[in-house]
């Protein structure tokens, strides 16, 4: 099923998401009670504590690799320089990771681990557009271009700062959600509604349209001028992927729409996903998921306890057994269902977990190419991206590794208990979380 708060794919007897931490089981008064208090608290902390555990940095610094929600700004290099000028200089740009130095201090290596920018900051995400996010000392956020020059200063908090796509990025103050462009420059002004929980603010653009959601806590689509042109009516609504958005109704059924905001599929499903590849995962009325294609006609029967979306080719989906294995678009088993848990495919690997809990990657065709002896805190959320993965031993070191399973950059000692370690391993960890979770360290600590 999906998380009806941030619309991530969980398990269907989840009780709370995995990834924004809420209650599926609580009413909705009482997750905002828990919100307000969140963010109170997160306010207070940076307020009264601007200065954290060593220790702490190296935890929360393997969290936030790969992180593909946490902010990003992106700023024209020079006033000069037309956008086609950015993108093809952006696409020739090698490949950089973010990394902490021997004193915790974060910088970029390349492919094979070597620093190209120097450490120098408190955390750091990937490059998108161009720039990347970086925190400094004081716990406020800027942007670096891939020779390490800040463009944007760093006077963000941690409210929140998102991703550049088509052009615009979500960005947050005391009044709401809004959008910047380029150039830095709020474009669409921060007044829509926004609550502590992450995954809870304004979407990004994606095929033109961004949801929002208003003062009455319901979710509609505007424009890149900022016009609403899809009335904000739905309890919950996905980014527009293939032409179409999942939405969930005040019966808490799920259906899809057009750009249009006409329903194309009715609100009948239990859960939905997003379209990709074509296909999106449903949850039928016998609570088992299949999927159905953009006519809203079931094409694979609903008979997996959870299915995921498509991604390569095949989807990763559990059986009866609480085993995952992987189904082509005919609906055919061709990876069987043997695995603990499995992850989506990502650069041809996907990562996979066995009954002794430890992570490796097999290929499309099921074989283990990687084997199975990396701990389980990193593999349930770590994909290959851009041919590096982040993995832990072990013995708690975590590290990149390329697809011979060759570790290319280590960190010692980033993982120190399990309990520290939250269940989304950095590729969704946002700067919010991390204050969030620096907070959650240092009561533990004081006890």
């Amino acid at each position: 099923m999906y998380c009806k708060h941030c619309g991530k794919e969980i398990d269907n007897d989840s009780t709370f998401c995995m990834y924004c931490g809420t209650n599926l089981k609580a009413t909705k008064e009482e997750n905002q009670k828990v919100e307000e208090s969140i963010k109170e608290d997160v306010k207070a902390d940076v307020l009264e504590s601007p200065k954290h555990n060593k220790s702490l940095k190296y935890i929360i610094a393997a969290l936030v690799i790969g992180i593909v929600t946490v902010g990003v700004f992106a700023l024209v290099k020079s006033c000069n320089q037309t956008p086609n000028q950015l993108e093809e200089t952006e696409s020739s740009d090698d490949d950089l990771f973010p990394f902490p130095d021997a004193n915790g201090k974060w910088g970029f290596i390349d492919r094979k681990g070597q620093f190209v920018i120097p450490g120098q900051w408190e955390c750091a995400g990937d490059f998108h557009d161009g720039l990347a996010l970086v925190m400094d000392a004081n716990e406020k956020c800027g942007f670096i271009d891939k020779t390490g020059k800040v463009i944007i200063p760093c006077e963000w908090g941690p409210e929140g700062v998102g991703d550049f796509h088509e052009g615009l990025a979500m960005v947050i103050d005391d009044n709401g959600c809004g959008y910047i462009d380029k150039t830095g420059q709020i474009v669409i002004p921060c007044k829509w509604n926004r609550l502590a929980t992450v995954g809870d603010e304004a979407g990004d653009f994606s095929e033109g349209l961004a949801r929002v959601k208003d003062d009455s806590d319901k979710w509609g689509f505007i424009d890149k001028m900022g016009q609403v042109v899809i009335p904000c009516k739905w309890e919950w609504v996905g980014d527009f992927s293939e032409g179409l958005a999942v939405v969930q109704d005040a019966n808490d059924k799920w259906g899809y729409i057009d750009k249009t905001g006409q329903v194309v599929i009715p609100c009948k499903w239990n859960s939905a996903g997003d379209f990709s590849e074509g296909l999106a995962p449903v949850n039928s009325t016998n609570d088992r998921e299949g999927y159905i294609d953009k006519t809203g006609q079931v094409v694979i029967s609903g008979m997996w306890r959870n299915a995921h979306s498509f991604s390569e080719g095949l989807a990763v989906v559990q059986d009866a057994n609480d085993k995952w294995g992987y189904i082509d678009k005919t609906g055919q088993v061709v990876i069987p269902c043997k695995w603990d848990w499995a992850g989506s495919f990502c650069d041809g690997l996907a990562a996979v977990m066995n009954a002794y809990w430890k992570c490796g990657y097999i290929d499309k065709t099921g074989k283990v190419v990687i084997p199975c002896k990396w701990e389980e805190q990193g593999c349930s959320s770590i994909d290959f991206y851009k041919g590096l993965a982040w993995v832990y031993d072990a013995n708690g070191n975590g590290g990149y590794i390329d697809k011979t399973g060759k570790m290319v950059a280590e960190l010692k000692k980033v993982v120190e208990e399990e309990s520290d370690v939250p269940s989304d391993m950095g590729r969704n960890m946002t700067v919010e979380e991390y204050v969030k979770i620096q907070k959650q360290q240092q009561s533990k600590g004081s006890k």
